[in-house]
């Protein structure tokens, strides 16, 4: 047996092939936009019902109505319980979840085949008829009110929603799926229902289909389960395209304050509004956050983390939505360093667009990072169905996860030089904290002026 050379590591082959499968559309006569993907590994089928709209939809004056409407989904539906529908999943072996994003409500169901036909119409009752009684309506109230309450002592939350009240102020991406109390308190049981007959609207909804069948069994499935689905005419308006409203100006300030009296850390965000799913550079903006703040070895984390000492860690993202999403830098921080910490961080998003610009070196990591794993995603029919409605949702082609790895490898070190310039510009950013306000603020404001000082939303 040869010995084996573990002085250097191994060399990198070329990228593998993804072939993602072809997607059969059909629209249904009511508007419902049906995709079939044919998946023959093991008998198993998952149906992601995709309906546009999400938190940005809530109304102004009652933030977090959508997820907590979404939250009484599986309370019971046309006249059966909770344990009732629960106890019909189970027998169907299904796996069934809601998930409630700024841009959709997106629920999933997954089954062994030969149920598809009555779980997914199980799934079509529970979507379409919930009860949404008053007493299953008072109880997830509740629920969500002491989750509101429980976050009050979280700083990372506390940090999350007020950023977002930082970057976007009254636009409908400026608050997250809890909402606030004040809204939870008085959205009564009629407006979750009016509520969601206006946000369950077919023409504004795609269903993903995934799995052991032929495309046309999957279709005919659909169309018996969601073929009666009629929109209503009582419901309440819900822009489902809300989040694709110009986003609100910078702040006037560099410097906000969420003030914690005597904690012993700061919480910090730093960032601004920046760019759309949309984007033509979502590809070079994804390497270019590898290299910046997206993985362990990113230029801010070996920074902040491995040099300086000054956190555990620190991340950065581009959270790219149908609308104006926001660029942020997030972490936590000693108060003694709060200043420093900051003060670093915004070199390095200086940087990063001129003084020091990205290597050859890092680019080729990052790209590895990126593209290595990547068909590991597509394995599962439930990786294949959410696939699909983030297709749908964004409206790429289908051929987009094929096309993902050569355009990654595509991308050079002008394009992410360009990117850079274009997408992070440290001198509009505002930079919100979480924490001791007389200890960390005068340092702070020594290069971004006075503090202002919001309160915990």
């Amino acid at each position: 047996m040869s010995p084996v050379d573990r002085s250097t590591l191994p060399a990198t082959g070329p990228s593998g092939i993804l072939h993602f499968p072809s997607i059969e559309r059909t629209t249904l006569a009511n508007g419902l936009e049906v995709r079939a993907i044919a998946h023959r590994t093991v008998p198993v089928v998952c149906a992601v019902l995709m309906v546009r709209g999400g938190t940005a939809a809530d109304p102004a004056d009652r933030p977090g109505l959508a997820a907590f409407m979404a939250d009484l989904l599986d309370e019971g539906s046309a006249g059966r319980s909770a344990l009732d529908v629960a106890d019909a999943l189970a027998r169907f072996g299904a796996d069934f979840d809601v998930d409630v994003g700024s841009d959709a409500i997106v629920i999933s169901l997954t089954t062994l085949t030969r149920f598809l036909e009555p779980a997914l119409a199980l799934v079509a009752e529970m979507v379409l008829s919930p009860n949404l009684a008053e007493p299953d309506i008072e109880r997830v109230r509740k629920l969500r009110l002491e989750r509101l309450q429980q976050l009050r002592d979280h700083a990372p939350a506390l940090a999350d929603r007020a950023f977002m009240r930082l970057l976007y102020g009254e636009h409908p991406y400026g608050h997250l799926g809890l909402g606030t109390e004040a809204a939870l308190k008085v959205v009564s049981a009629d407006e979750v229902r009016r509520f969601h007959r206006g946000a369950f609207v077919p023409a504004s909804a795609t269903l993903v289909i995934a799995g052991d069948a032929d495309p046309a069994v999957l279709t005919a499935a659909a169309e018996s389960a969601f073929g009666g689905w009629r929109a209503q005419a009582d419901g309440a308006f819900v822009n489902h395209e809300a989040g694709r409203q110009p986003p609100p100006a910078a702040p006037d300030r560099r410097l906000t304050f969420v003030s914690r009296a005597g904690s012993a850390q700061s919480e910090l965000r730093i960032g601004h509004v920046c760019a759309s799913r949309s984007t033509p550079d979502y590809h070079a903006l994804l390497l270019l956050n590898m290299i910046l703040g997206g993985q362990f070895v990113s230029r801010v984390n070996m920074n902040l983390r491995q040099d300086k000492g000054y956190t555990y860690g620190v991340r950065t993202g581009f959270d790219l939505r149908r609308g104006i999403g926001p660029f942020a830098l997030q972490t936590s921080v000693d108060t003694a360093v709060t200043a420093p910490a900051v003060r670093e961080a915004l070199r390095e998003l200086s940087e990063i667009r001129d003084a020091r610009p990205t290597t050859a070196d890092e680019l080729s990591l990052a790209c590895a990072s990126v593209t290595r794993g990547y068909p590991r995603g597509f394995e599962t029919a439930q990786q294949l169905a959410r696939g699909g409605a983030q297709l749908a949702l964004h409206e790429l082609s289908d051929t987009f996860f094929e096309e993902f790895v050569p355009r990654v490898e595509a991308i050079s070190l002008a394009d992410v030089h360009r990117v850079a310039r274009d997408y992070l510009d440290p001198a509009r950013m505002a930079t919100l904290v979480v924490g001791d306000l007389e200890r960390a603020a005068p340092a702070l404001s020594e290069f971004l002026g006075e503090p202002l000082v919001m309160a915990a939303v």
